[in-house]
């Protein structure tokens, strides 16, 4: 931050409040006050000095930055909070993770890897297309198709008006009546496997993202929540996004937390019985 400090949205961003753009909604709706003043507009600079409050809450200064993966089940919303009262993925989160934010969405009976960050610069780095990571699903659709045909699918398909980028799919088999398709894409418009499946003529019943960028979902159980350990995320993301120098200390073992009650499942694999 400079001797002139920065935007109150980008410091709110840097404390893990919401992204720069959620926050400079928040600030218009009045949430945001400094110094006792309430703003109603985000061209306003801010250092650590100054009294900086949410919802009359004080933000801290800038936690060291954080990212975990989390096994999203089906039926959850990626959203703080929901319209029609529905479950959401931060209301099944342990307290002691603090307030984080998704790297992106799943839609709610989409499963499998969610990033989870308590810095939201880093949360838009990792959105945007521009950094070209790949994220990889495992789609399980009713109907027949061939490799033939979702190769047609390289070409991208056209959503509400805007072409997408290749979409790479490979047919893992044919089960029933139902096909197992591996996916590829690396921008991940709203509900892209879907609608270019749906192309095929192919209906999505089942949609798992297994990684995203270098982040894998591995053996993550249904419902666990695992940090990215402080020199991994460095390795990563260094050149997306600043981040300090000097190591971030790690909690211990950061071993996998199951949020759910005992007896529950573990998942089995994608296509098994």
């Amino acid at each position: 931050m400079s001797q002139d400090g920065e935007r109150i949205a980008k410091y709110l961003a840097r404390a893990g409040i919401a992204s720069r753009r959620e926050a400079e909604r928040l600030i218009a709706d009045g949430r945001v006050s400094v110094n006792g003043r309430v703003l109603h507009t985000p061209a306003f600079k801010v250092t650590h000095k100054d009294d900086i409050r949410f919802d009359g809450s004080v933000v801290a200064d800038k936690p060291p930055m954080r990212l975990w993966r989390y096994h999203k089940p089906s039926g959850l919303v990626t959203s703080h909070k929901d319209e029609k009262g529905r479950e959401t993925v931060f209301s099944k989160l342990p307290k002691d993770l603090g307030r984080v934010i998704s790297v992106g969405r799943l839609d709610i009976t989409s499963e499998g890897l969610l990033l989870l960050t308590n810095d939201g610069e880093l949360a838009r780095a990792l959105e945007l297309p521009s950094t070209g990571w790949a994220r990889r699903y495992r789609a399980r659709a009713f109907g027949q198709v061939t490799q033939v045909q979702l190769d047609s699918l390289r070409k991208g398909i056209v959503i509400d008006g805007i072409p997408t980028g290749p979409i790479e799919a490979v047919l893992d088999k044919q089960q029933g009546g139902n096909a197992w398709v591996s996916v590829t894409l690396r921008e991940g418009k709203n509900r892209e496997v879907r609608r270019a499946l749906e192309t095929l003529g192919l209906q999505v019943n089942r949609l798992i993202r297994t990684s995203y960028g270098p982040f894998q979902l591995g053996t993550l159980a249904v419902g666990d929540v695992e940090a990215v350990k402080a020199k991994v995320l460095r390795d990563q993301v260094r050149h997306l996004i600043d981040i300090p120098k000097a190591p971030v200390k790690s909690p211990r073992a950061a071993k996998p937390r199951k949020l759910s009650g005992k007896g529950q499942p573990r998942n089995r694999q994608p296509g098994t019985r």
